[in-house]
């Protein structure tokens, strides 16, 4: 019924001068579900891709775009199945167990920073596509993607990079038997300019400590982990601001945008196997806090002091999750019946405040918010034939939220709860070929002020309508999966997935805000060929229509939705010796406006890997990012924004954060 997560250094070649290898202990808890687009992918595959920031890992998930619009400190922008899903609206993000999403969140709804992750630790990632999944709740409407760091390493790691525009990274990875378990612990310390004429002078340290014992079935860790970062920000910036000459594609209009963050945390699992079952448990308490200074639209709103802002996140989070699997039969077919409880609270302090060069000017709010969540699921699993399984279960969401405002009329209490069923068949293998067929609800969360809300905070004259708490959606999928031809895996998938209020960027505020409902509609074809032990290929193409389901004068297209993206690479190398890899990802054109009257550019980016392997253990690679030197964009909107001597309501224009020139970073590694 289900396929275990390979263990940390995955089979086929390896094209990373860091990656060591090693063993997880999530086990089951990375499980496939059946479905064409799901899937698991080893920490050796996503190791193999060069890449710019951690979060472009993720690209490994096929139709997955990871993007930045500012500073290498703020969280990506995500793309997937013709979502814009800004920083992490409607994808769902777990590292170890934990979330990574943050729900009212000061910059925007569902705001996940993976900036602390570090990819020599992956074991393994197991993705999700569609609402269709028990364990996936708010957020993971497009997908979901559960990450898990190893709980020892083969051999321990020393490594440091230097790159173009002042990339410094030095990293060790070492573990150790202590007491019945072993004891992993892994320091990163990193710094880096870019090629933008205000430096981000991003500066970041993080570390990891795990204890633990025994094996995924029957076994614990402990983890805590710390990061803290701070950086300068080059935002996007108007076209016309460029091409008048006002400062160049690199350029900036706000030399002191910015930010800082911290993350520490500290969770556990646990997992017993008995005549009973398997039965999981996991909890986590993470405290979180973060700074950002933007300036979208310079003096639009003010034009004496400016339009910058401060955003302030702090806050403290706990969770957990417990499941208990039962395998036995009904009536002779094979039955596996899974039961499981989350909670999450958040005691957030989350504030907006207007600034001058990141000097307080005043207070926009400034509120204070508990929100509280707990779900139950259930699933049924039957191997009714050996070419016939289903799946059918349910999610059930209930939510709680108080908000105490510095507006009094926009304090309150707020509750809501969600019932969503998910469905799944799958047909065969006849001919090495799988049908699949799937069906589920699924739902996103606002932000808890917008559900409490009754006055404009920046107007408190003006009345505004409340936010539904939970918004639901409701997909559907049929997919088939081939392995006719030795080591090819080949995926075609036609999806639909509905939302009654979609989450959209607003350029004047920098974050996302409640809009019409959607339909999209499309198809995607991935491939995955393993030639030879040595060489492996791949190839991933996702065409989305993504429009309004509603009627407005306005338009039906859906802002920054991408109608393809694409990738293709290549790895090669096996064991001592050369090894290297080369990725291109395409980026489709996305209408910015609903009548679809402007229209971003296409991206494509190439990056490339090479390097050796040493019989005694140290390897040294060379990654060329953008080797082609495309001048395209990595993100762009349009809005109106306003320029010293421009009319008092501004100019709409094109936005852009331009892709970086070529870069190369060179990585000497050692294993011991």
């Amino acid at each position: 019924m289900t396929a275990e997560a390979p263990a940390g250094g995955g089979r086929g070649p390896a094209a990373n001068a860091g990656y060591v290898g090693g063993v997880t202990g999530i086990g089951g808890g990375l499980r496939t579900v059946d479905a064409a687009s799901a899937g698991v992918i080893s920490g050796a595959a996503l190791n193999s891709r060069p890449i710019t920031r951690p979060g472009e890992v993720l690209e490994s998930v096929p139709g997955l775009i990871v993007t930045q619009h500012s500073g290498e400190g703020k969280a990506n922008q995500f793309f997937l199945r013709g979502f814009n899903l800004d920083h992490g609206t409607d994808i769902a993000i777990a590292v170890d167990g934990m979330p990574v999403n943050m729900r009212t969140h000061a910059h925007g709804q569902g705001y996940a920073d993976l900036n602390f992750l570090i990819p020599e630790l992956v074991g393994a990632v197991a993705f999700h596509k569609g609402p269709y999944f028990v364990r996936d709740g708010d957020f993971a409407s497009a997908g979901s993607v559960r990450i898990d760091y190893l709980d020892t390493v083969e051999r321990n790691l020393a490594l440091t990079s230097l790159g173009s525009f002042g990339y410094k990274r030095a990293l060790s990875i070492a573990s150790a038997p202590l007491g019945e378990g072993r004891l992993l612990v892994a320091g990163e310390a990193q710094t880096y300019d870019g090629p933008w004429d205000v430096p981000d002078r991003l500066a970041k340290l993080n570390a990891v400590v795990r204890y633990s014992q025994g094996t995924a079935l029957d076994g614990f860790a402990l983890t805590g982990m710390a990061y803290w970062a701070r950086w300068n920000a080059t935002n996007q910036i108007p076209e016309r601001a460029v091409a008048e000459g006002l400062i160049g594609r690199f350029g900036s209009l706000n030399p002191t945008d910015g930010g800082d963050t911290g993350r520490f945390s500290l969770s556990g699992r646990w997992s017993r196997t008995s005549d009973a079952g398997i039965t999981r448990a996991s909890a986590y308490v993470i405290r979180y806090g973060m700074n950002l200074f933007n300036d979208f639209t310079y003096f639009l709103n003010d034009p004496v002091n400016g339009d910058q802002f401060r955003q302030r996140d702090s806050r403290v989070l706990g969770g957990g999750e417990v499941s208990h699997t039962v395998q036995g039969s009904l009536f002779g077919v094979a039955m596996e019946n899974e039961i499981g409880l989350q909670t999450r609270t958040d005691s957030i302090r989350v504030g907006l405040f207007n600034t001058t060069n990141r000097q307080y000017r005043s207070t926009v709010l400034d509120d204070r918010v508990l929100e509280a969540s707990g779900a139950f699921y259930y699933e049924n699993r039957l191997r009714w034939t050996d070419w016939l399984r289903t799946s059918v279960g349910f999610r059930a969401d209930t939510y709680y939220a108080d908000v105490v405002s510095d507006t009094a009329a926009n304090s309150g209490t707020a509750r809501d709860s969600i019932v969503n069923p998910k469905l799944g068949l799958v047909l065969g293998p006849w001919f090495d070929t799988e049908l699949f067929v799937n069906y589920g609800g699924g739902f996103h969360s606002n932000d808890a002020r917008g559900v409490t809300a009754t006055v404009d905070p920046t107007s408190p004259l003006f009345t505004i309508s409340r936010s539904p708490f939970l918004v639901p959606s409701t997909g559907s999928e049929i997919g088939l999966r081939n392995r006719s031809i030795a080591g090819l895996e080949t995926a075609v998938t036609l999806f639909q997935l509905d939302f009654a209020s979609e989450n959209l960027f607003q350029g004047d505020s920098g974050t996302t805000e409640p809009s019409r409902p959607t339909r999209r509609f499309g198809i995607e074809w991935t491939n995955r060929y393993a030639v030879t032990p040595w060489l492996s290929l791949e190839g991933d193409l996702t065409v989305t229509h993504a429009r309004f389901a509603d009627r407005d004068p306005v338009g039906d297209r859906v802002p920054e939705a991408p109608t393809t993206i694409a990738s293709a690479g290549f790895t090669v190398g096996e064991g001592p010796g050369w090894f290297g890899s080369m990725r291109l990802r395409y980026f489709g054109p996305r209408p910015l406006i609903e009548d679809n009257s402007v229209r971003s550019r296409p991206t494509a980016l190439v990056n490339g890997r090479v390097g050796y392997n040493f019989d005694n253990g140290v390897s040294l690679s060379l990654d060329v990012l953008n080797l082609t030197n495309a001048k395209a964009d990595q993100i762009t909107y349009f809005y109106a924004s306003r320029l010293p001597g421009e009319a008092a309501d501004g100019v709409a224009d094109r936005h852009i954060h331009p892709v970086e020139p070529t870069a190369l970073r060179l990585t000497l590694a050692g294993r011991f």
